[in-house]
């Protein structure tokens, strides 16, 4: 990956092949959870953490919250999933964002992040992984991966608001 850099009003990267591919899966994934029947995800932490609860401590005000704006949660979610699905390269190469398209990748690499840290369970003190031949190792890495991507996306927006290309 060559991080985002600012060219005018957008933001460019170059993913390797490998890394739109397992961009894609990601999306696949996040997708299943996000258009599931409601009832076939309950009590999935994953999907808890999406769409965390409006109030922990009241569950009638909570479900109230609920049933006001899952749906709209989840409907932007899915237009998030579909705008990066959209403008990623199929095999690799240059990924060239508006700033609406950086928005809707800010928010969906932030949601691949929490749906992943939720599955491995990360913490402040977890460690990218040092031994890359378990799946869980490879896991991380991806964690990590997605972190340093969602970070430059960062950076460079941020530069572009300071004025500097």
């Amino acid at each position: 990956m060559r991080p985002f850099r600012r060219r005018g009003d957008d933001v460019v990267a170059r993913l390797e092949p490998a890394e739109t591919r397992v961009v894609a899966l990601l999306l696949d994934q996040l997708e299943q959870l996000l258009t599931a029947d409601a009832d076939d995800v309950a009590g999935d932490p994953v999907v808890a953490r999406l769409l965390p609860a409006g109030h922990r401590s009241d569950p009638e005000l909570a479900a109230d919250y609920r049933g006001m704006t899952e749906s709209a949660l989840r409907s932007g979610k899915t237009d998030d999933l579909a705008t990066v699905r959209a403008s990623l390269p199929s095999d690799g190469g240059t990924v060239r964002l508006d700033p609406d398209q950086a928005a809707a990748w800010l928010r969906t690499s932030n949601d691949l992040r929490l749906a992943l840290g939720t599955r491995l369970d990360i913490a402040e003190d977890t460690e990218p992984p040092e031994d890359l031949s378990t799946e869980e190792g490879q896991q991380l890495a991806v964690y990590y991966w997605l972190t340093g991507l969602q970070g430059s996306l960062v950076d460079a927006l941020v530069a572009g608001r300071a004025g500097r290309r």
